[in-house]
């Protein structure tokens, strides 16, 4: 056979290999396509917007009530009359009496957000601003913001002006450091990240008018490309002084009645505004994956520039026609699909008919009379919030989207003569229309045209419909928390939830997810317990109204961290038939622990675990024999701490007491879970054979004083456990120890006889010890991985707790329980749960620790009390003593929606350069000595 030639062979690797990068270079471009068709839900929504608009309900009431949210400037930004002026020739003059205002943009929550008050003085307020409404549009999102410290998210801000920032540095003498960070624009949004431990890309956008539109634009695009997996993207604009007005005033681009009258024929400029508009974004698969609430999807977002055009600052029609193409063919939907567009629409003669003309280019095709394109302008309602006013124009049409319903426009009384109407038949609502009926998602377009020449154009469409299906998972709803960082907050906020719970048609279950894992979780905290939704609601105005209503409580984290915690073992004597029942039915973690337990328990028992554990009649079940006591308290033990785990309550120290010791090594890893249950197992087995002929008693003196009175008699009775200062429990044979006893009461010492089957912790188990030691020599032991406080001893445990000698003498010497929780207090635990089926390690603690100590004593069950409902106390207690509780465990897997709850309630103060509110006309401007001592003394004031 003819060997191949040199070419042929060096030609298969390299077509291989061309064929590799071709395929390679497919797959990038098949991910780049499928990006670039990603939808993005806007998941949450923060504003503040003039004529109130401080979230998304005010706002919806704000356009469908038709109002009009402009005014003369307010006092406290300058004197009007000082400025204005008809004639725009004036010098220093403004021929604009109005805007659009926020109130009280003085006052500002700086201790909430961690800022001195001297830093807070030299903050722009937009970035206070920002600060505010970031955080109010995660939590509409459902989303904890203290909870994305080093995530992937995303800052995406607007903002072109900062009169406060010219403010600061009038005057060189009394500019400081914060000067310089207050005032700039590019810590506007580092700060968001900065304060929230953001990680993902972060950028100040300024393209003029357009701004916020492009920082939509690019989050979204951020997102796509996986740079984020959530985005925070808006702009703001605050007018503090009236320089801006002025140059607008010369160059003929205000309204002289400060009305912009878009697409109206009296259309003669627009009337500046301010305000602050951000959306939380995420990817669609995302949201739907997390419940989210979302209110609108972005479809797509194009970006363009004007180029050279007849002018810097006009405005360029066939550049508008191609970036909304551009959206259109992104995302791939037609211009007859859109039925509503927001317009950029600012009213002014010249920018509205090249406006709708270029609409008229991309939309005015066939529409039929009865599906004619809508469009409207926000700015008629709210005016012209400039690197604001592109996520305003979104929120709008979001809401509308959401809604079904397209608000009107205001002043709009005659169509403007300078546009081709005919060209362009579109509808301009006079007032709000219904949505037009179609099968497909309703979608919309939002542009937004920057004075520097950036157009930014949107494609919206409405939220997908929710599977009804999807509300009726139940989760854990018999408490109810709350928190913030000072009592009239939390107050506030409680307030705010009774009136919420009040007026929602949300189920409660939803309601009581979404505030527990959609919230940050602060120092001052609330928890209510209810029995209905009517209730719960009753109670929350109540600590509204200042009240505390009976079975609500209050609580403080004294520490910035969530305080270590300490698990107790319960040891034998407090199992009961049914413990654990309803948490093995209705917890899943605690299930899967249990029946675990049992499986393993099989070969070992007579009869199934649970068969004991859950028998119908107490006479039939075996729970009291020792033999089957020590396996079910350590199963019972064992499943508590999954469960515990799982709602984010981990031991940092662990003490048993006498066969609770094996669960807690189990928990702290000494032992195996195979290994724990085979040795308790073994350890219930062979104590239950010794002869019943024992008896304990609790003596209500300390051990020290029984040693000299048991002495004669070691061989025969023996101080079985130190439970406390003042009670130690004697154990060994009966009749010798019913002596002892009546010579202890003549003496005036108390004893109670304790319930039991054997002589534990006494000479009389010892005949079974040598068996037992064979098995725990069979057994891999280690050191713990948390503090273990030993039974034995008292203290902390060390090598000995993994040596097969330490479980050998544990079932014989007395149990130091009171000595180790001493140890544990030392080592600064004050949070103790009791990991058992009932509280009798605590009752204990709570006999001889201080009442007025400031120890957290928590039980997990409690015998006659419903399983569930007593975690739900303890989640309770641990909540109002600063532990971190994982809610999302706490509430369970679920496909039940988030919801866009009331947000937090900031209180305020006032942080401000006095200098606005003292401004003169241009000719009047206060000299340098003058802004000296104005910024002198609103940085006394905030120190």
């Amino acid at each position: 056979m003819a060997e191949p030639s040199p070419q042929a062979t060096n030609e298969k690797p390299a077509v291989k290999q061309a064929l590799a990068e071709l395929r390679r270079l497919r797959s990038k471009l098949e991910t780049a396509e499928r990006e670039s068709r990603e939808k993005i839900a806007i998941v949450g929504a923060g504003l503040r917007f003039p004529g109130g608009a401080t979230d998304l309900a005010s706002f919806w009431n704000l356009l469908t009530a038709g109002e009009d949210a402009i005014t003369e400037v307010p006092a406290d930004r300058w004197d009007v009359d000082a400025y204005f002026d008809a004639d725009p020739a004036a010098p220093g003059k403004m021929t604009s009496r109005h805007g659009g205002f926020l109130d009280d943009i003085d006052l500002f929550d700086a201790e909430f957000f961690g800022i001195s008050p001297r830093e807070a003085v030299a903050m722009d307020p937009q970035q206070r601003l920002l600060l505010e409404v970031a955080w109010e549009a995660l939590e509409n999102a459902a989303i904890a913001p203290a909870g994305l410290n080093g995530e992937q998210v995303g800052v995406f801000v607007a903002l072109s002006n900062s009169d406060y920032g010219r403010l600061l540095v009038q005057d060189p003498g009394v500019i400081e450091a914060y000067a310089g960070t207050g005032g700039s624009n590019a810590v506007a949004a580092g700060r968001i990240s900065y304060t929230l431990g953001l990680s993902g890309p972060c950028l100040a956008v300024d393209t003029g008018c357009s701004g916020s539109l492009v920082a939509l634009a690019q989050a979204c695009a951020s997102l796509r490309r996986r740079e984020c997996d959530i985005a925070l993207a808006g702009g703001v604009n605050l007018i503090l002084t009236p320089e801006m007005h002025i140059t607008f005033s010369k160059a003929g681009m205000l309204a002289d009645d400060g009305r912009c009258k878009t697409f109206d024929a009296d259309a003669d400029g627009y009337v500046r505004s301010e305000g602050c508009g951000m959306v939380t974004l995420k990817r669609l698969a995302d949201a739907e994956r997390d419940g989210d609430p979302i209110l609108a999807l972005v479809r797509s977002a194009a970006i363009n520039q004007d180029g050279s055009s007849s002018g810097l600052t006009v405005p360029n029609g066939p550049a508008q026609v191609a970036v909304i193409r551009e959206a259109l063919k992104q995302a791939k939907v037609s211009p007859d699909d859109i039925d509503y567009v927001e317009t950029h629409g600012t009213g002014t003669s010249l920018g509205d008919p090249i406006e709708v003309h270029a609409l008229g280019e991309v939309f005015a095709g066939k529409r039929p009379d009865d599906r004619r394109l809508v469009i409207g302008a926000v700015k008629t309602n709210i005016g012209h919030l400039e690197a604001a006013a592109g996520i305003a124009g979104v929120v709008k049409a979001a809401l509308a989207l959401q809604h079904g319903e397209i608000p009107q426009n205001l002043n709009f009384r005659a169509a403007s003569p300078q546009i081709d109407w005919a060209r362009c038949p579109f509808a301009v609502p006079t007032e709000s229309t219904p949505w037009p009926d179609k099968a497909s998602p309703r979608l919309a377009g939002v542009s937004s045209f920057g004075f520097s020449g950036t157009n930014a154009h949107v494609i919206l469409e409405e939220a997908p419909a929710r599977d009804p299906a999807a509300v009726a998972d139940e989760v854990n709803d018999r408490i109810f928390c709350l928190s913030a960082k000072n009592d009239a907050a939390l107050c506030e906020l409680a307030g705010r939830y009774g009136e919420y719970i009040g007026n929602s048609g949300a189920p409660l279950h939803e309601i009581v997810r979404s505030a527990h894992t959609g919230r940050s979780h602060f120092s001052h905290r609330l928890s209510v317990g209810a029995s209905t939704r009517e209730d719960l609601q009753r109670k929350l105005i109540e600590v509204g109204d200042g009240g505390r209503p009976e079975g609500s409580s209050l609580g403080i984290r004294m520490d910035a961290d969530a305080p270590e915690i300490a698990f107790l073992f319960t040891g034998q004597g407090a199992q009961y038939v049914g413990m654990g029942r309803r948490l093995y039915e209705c917890e899943p973690v605690f299930r899967d622990a249990l029946d675990r337990c049992a499986e393993l328990l099989g070969p070992h028992l007579d009869q199934p675990l649970l068969s004991v554990m859950f028998a119908d009649d107490d006479g039939a079940s075996p729970i009291g024999n020792t033999a089957y006591a020590q396996p079910a308290t350590f199963a019972i033990q064992y499943a508590l701490a999954e469960l515990w785990r799982s709602f984010g309550v981990r031991p940092a120290a662990v003490i048993g007491h006498s066969v609770g010791e094996y669960a807690a090594a189990c928990v702290a890893g000494v032992m195996s879970l195979e290994d724990a249950v085979r040795l308790t197992a073994e350890r219930g087995r062979l104590m239950q054979a010794m002869p019943e002929t024992g008896a304990m008693a609790a003596v209500f003196a300390g051990a020290s004083d029984l040693t000299d009175i048991i002495a004669p008699y070691a061989d025969s009775v023996a101080l079985a456990a130190v439970n406390g200062p003042q009670n130690a429990v004697l154990s060994g044979d009966d009749t010798i120890l019913s002596g002892l006893l009546g010579k202890l009461e003549s003496d005036g010492v108390n004893h109670v006889r304790l319930e039991v089957s054997h002589a534990f912790h006494s000479p009389l188990i010892e005949p079974c010890l040598d068996e037992f030691a064979n098995a725990v020599r069979s057994v891999a032991l280690q050191e713990p991985d948390v503090l273990f406080a030993s039974g034995c001893t008292g203290s902390i445990a060390g090598t000995e707790i993994a040596d097969p000698a330490y479980w050998v003498r544990q079932s014989r010497e007395p149990v130091r329980f009171w000595d180790g929780m001493e140890t544990l207090r030392k080592e600064g635990f004050r949070v103790f749960v009791e990991i058992g089926p009932h509280p009798t390690l605590l009752g204990l603690c709570s006999t001889f620790w201080p009442a007025d100590d400031e120890t957290a004593l928590v039980p997990s069950l409690r015998r006659d009390q419903d399983d569930r409902a007593q975690v739900n106390d303890a989640l309770s207690g641990l909540y109002l003593a600063g532990v971190d509780i994982d809610w999302d465990g706490v509430c369970g897997p679920t496909t039940a929606a988030r919801l866009a709850l009331p947000t937090y309630p900031f209180q305020r103060e006032r942080y401000w350069l006095d200098a606005v509110s003292t401004l003169q006309p241009v000719s009047g401007a206060p000299r340098g000595d003058d802004w000296t001592s104005v910024v002198t003394a609103g940085r006394r004031q905030a120190d």
